[in-house]
């Protein structure tokens, strides 16, 4: 029998449950253990290995494969282990088990708190910086731009939802667990766009030039990223991103077994900073065809242009824009609310104001929508009330 890990004190169980040991690959199980610097103990040949964490005698038994009759006994009592030991790096190995996934790891450079004090509002910092970080990679899989704004933002937001973060300790460091499924292409394109920043900002300081950041848009690099990189950096010594691809799924095409950490200093944040103010001046405005239900209608008489808000369905990856029109087109915007119709509308979506503003609106016409979606348009009107009653002014 071998002996449990209890190293800082024993943990209880996770909620969350086990992983399956019938699905538990040993080898997986073994790379994780190597990954979060554990050792292996004894001779390299048998059909057992024995474990032990970082800076601890304690020991894990994991059998090498699954061939050996006490094989899934072993890996129920190393899972079991596993889940009740206070060793940091257990909780991950677990959550790495129970869902493949790659691992992103980011680290600022602060100093180290006061005993028995946590650095709250350096570990708020750094949740959102990671949060930014992600949601760059996530929209820049739904295409490349240099801003993004609200663009995409809705589907890109939702591409997160299964990703898991386990923050260390004195708000220094947090760990993400991207699902392979379905958030490897994630994964892929932070590891392309990170690189791709660092060799952009390499070249500003060396050269003065921006023409790095131009190419680097391609790789996934966009505003919202090296706003994201700005905000993890400020107020540290430094910050590094490092990603571990989820051995259970191997290594993506076109990317290294072990891919090297992503480093940033303070000496890189005026380039971060011109470099976002130029994407953020040169995305170009996009000529589209939108069609959206009306939300709310303003115009300050009873005649004359107006503004409208539509909440669109189809036609551009954005919740909301804001459309001014002229008279008549005001006018069949709100008979088509009244009805409970949306409209479809040509115009350009202009990147001042992050791509909620349509430009030069042209052929403003109802569209007709079967009865369900009519329902459910006609109950946004009377959740708006207050907003269409100026459509009915004058007419």
């Amino acid at each position: 029998m071998h002996e449990s890990v209890r190293t800082r004190g024993e943990a209880a169980p996770p909620s969350w449950g086990l992983p399956d040991p019938a699905r538990v690959d040993p080898a997986v199980l073994g790379a994780l253990l190597t990954r979060h610097g554990w050792r292996r103990r004894g001779p390299g040949t048998g059909p057992y290995s024995r474990w032990t964490p970082p800076g601890s005698t304690a020991s894990l038994l994991v059998p090498r494969t699954r061939t050996f009759p006490d094989s899934e006994d072993l890996l129920t009592e190393a899972l079991t282990a596993l889940a009740r030991s206070a060793e940091p790096s257990a909780r991950e190995i677990l959550v790495a088990l129970t869902v493949p996934s790659d691992e992103i790891r980011w680290h600022r450079g602060v100093p180290e708190p006061a005993a028995g004090a946590a650095d709250w509002l350096g570990a708020e910092q750094l949740h959102g910086a990671a949060r930014q970080i992600l949601l760059a990679g996530a929209l820049a899989v739904r295409g490349p731009a240099g801003y993004h704004g609200a663009r995409r933002r809705s589907r890109a937001l939702a591409a997160l939802g299964p990703v898991l973060t386990g923050p260390g300790p004195g708000g220094r460091s947090l760990t993400a667990f991207v699902p392979v499924d379905p958030g490897r292409p994630v994964a892929v394109r932070l590891h392309h766009a990170l690189h791709a920043t660092r060799e952009a900002v390499d070249y500003q300081r060396a050269t003065g030039g921006m023409e790095a950041f131009d190419n680097a848009v391609a790789a996934g690099v966009s505003r919202e990223l090296t706003e994201a990189v700005v905000a993890l950096v400020r107020g540290s010594e430094g910050a590094a991103i490092a990603l571990d691809w989820a051995p259970a799924a191997g290594t993506p095409a076109g990317c290294p077994a072990r891919p090297e950490p992503v480093e940033f200093s303070p000496g890189d944040l005026p380039a971060l900073r011109r470099a976002g103010a130029r994407y953020l001046r040169d995305e170009p405005a996009v000529t589209v065809r939108i069609t959206g239900a009306v939300v709310r209608l303003r115009r300050s008489g009873p005649r004359g242009a107006g503004i409208v808000r539509l909440r669109v369905l189809a036609g551009a990856e954005v919740p909301h824009v804001r459309i001014e029109l002229d008279e008549e087109a005001y006018r069949i915007a709100g008979q088509a609310h009244l009805v409970g119709l949306p409209v479809r509308v040509e115009g350009r979506l202009e990147s001042r104001g992050g791509f909620r503003r349509l430009t030069g609106a042209s052929q403003v016409v109802p569209v007709q929508v079967d009865d369900e979606e009519r329902d459910r348009l006609m109950k946004s009107l009377q959740e708006n009330v207050d907003f269409f009653e100026e459509a009915c002014t004058g007419e």
